[in-house]
């Protein structure tokens, strides 16, 4: 719980020097005097959305409206798409081969954002992505149903599956020191991409949406779509804290280092040799996802789930790793916001859906238990019912969360205004 703790000062230093930065700078007047409000000290929720300051960096105005509705209104109002789709086009010019050979790397999984992302690189700018793919912790038929649609539809693809006993390893120690059993995962997601792209030789790497950005979190490449490897920001932000035990590496004390490659860069100098770049589409391209769902299932064969997934109200997207459930379920527990909170909120800064029917939503679905692959990830992860309960319980923070004769219940959550 310290490291936890400081982990979520760390944070709040670090962006509020950002913010001290940018609020010097000539950027639109809608950024100046964000600030994070210490979630260690109250709970507070945007009144434009369903988000609260518990999640890690949300920043807000005086307003008390959150970063990510206004970097919402920014997109949709004050973005010149006109002028970043010719921005994307100069790099595609940059980079694109002339005997179609692979000049462009796209993490995909099948889902829809990475499928629409290769989609409009291939089909709209010319390129020719090689696609590839993290493997699961435990595939869903559906999510593998959908990969290989996605690669059927036209895309060359490279499956990366970690050792699988190394990864169960991990997954277990990162639930129950950090209260993330998908943290190993989102290293290898993060990295393995790079180090096909230095191996093949391709020096750029196409990810999909900076979550930071559409999500909550930071917002230090609000104008920026390249990622610097090089910058202490990039080791914070992809969750591995060069002085915390969050960064790969801790985890040589319980496996060898050598086994650990796939979840860290490659050496920078490396990276700087081929002149790798790195960044995000969203910055090229308004992000929509429910656009995405549509392109995706009319071109690359995309099938949504026949029911709604647990936690949410939503059917499309992360579809694809039984251990999904317990990852978002530890997110409502140690934040107090689940995924129907990060669904909801994007839908209203979209459009889709009222603030209203957003609340509404949050209190019906948000912190659903996971039983749906329960079994399966117990076993999984070498865990049973008991421990699974004693590690949920090890995360819950008392801003968050109450013990009532038993029962934990949620100190504060999300109303109508």
């Amino acid at each position: 719980m310290n490291d936890f703790k400081f982990i979520i000062q760390e944070s709040l230093y670090l962006t509020n020097i950002f913010f001290h930065i940018l609020n010097s700078n000539q950027l639109p007047e809608i950024f100046r005097n964000l600030k994070i409000i210490d979630p260690d000290e109250k709970i507070v929720f945007c009144k434009k959305c369903v988000m609260s300051n518990q999640r890690p960096q949300v920043h807000f105005n005086d307003d008390g409206i959150c970063g990510q509705c206004l970097y919402s209104e920014y997109k949709h109002t004050l973005v010149n798409w006109d002028k970043r789709e010719k921005e994307l086009e100069e790099l595609c010019d940059k980079h694109r081969s002339t005997d179609g050979s692979w000049d462009v790397v796209v993490p995909a999984s099948g889902g829809k954002d990475s499928s629409y992302v290769a989609y409009m690189l291939k089909e709209k700018f010319g390129m020719h992505p090689l696609t590839v793919t993290w493997a699961s912790n435990i595939s869903t038929d559906i999510g593998t149903e959908n990969l290989f649609n996605f690669i059927q539809s036209g895309f060359d693809n490279i499956l990366v599956s970690p050792n699988g006993k190394i990864h169960r390893k991990l997954s277990r120690l990162a639930l129950t020191e950090l209260g993330d059993n998908f943290l190993p995962f989102s290293y290898g997601q993060m990295h393995v991409p790079i180090r096909i792209a230095v191996n093949y030789k391709i020096p750029l790497v196409m990810y999909g949406e900076n979550g930071e950005l559409e999500y909550g979190g930071s917002m230090k490449n609000l104008t920026n779509s390249k990622i610097n490897f090089e910058s202490d920001d990039y080791i914070i932000e992809q969750f591995s804290p060069s002085d915390q035990p969050t960064k790969p590496d801790h985890w040589s004390q319980y496996v060898n280092k050598s086994e650990l490659l796939n979840y860290m860069l490659p050496p920078i100098d490396e990276i700087k040799k081929l002149g790798v770049e790195e960044h995000y589409f969203s910055h090229f391209d308004i992000w929509k996802p429910e656009n995405h769902f549509e392109i995706a299932k009319k071109y690359m064969g995309f099938k949504p789930s026949s029911s709604r997934s647990e936690g949410t109200y939503t059917n499309f997207a992360s579809l694809d790793d039984k251990l999904d459930g317990i990852h978002y379920y530890m997110m409502f527990v140690k934040f107090g916001i689940g995924r129907t909170t990060s669904d909801a909120a994007h839908q209203i800064r979209d459009g889709i859906i009222s603030r209203d029917e957003g609340v509404d939503l949050v209190q019906k679905y948000d912190g659903e238990f996971p039983n749906l692959y329960l079994k399966d990830s117990l076993e999984y992860m070498d865990m049973d019912m008991e421990m699974l309960t004693k590690t949920i319980n090890k995360f819950r923070r008392s801003i968050v969360w109450k013990n009532n004769n038993n029962t934990w219940e949620l100190n504060n959550q999300v109303s109508k205004l």
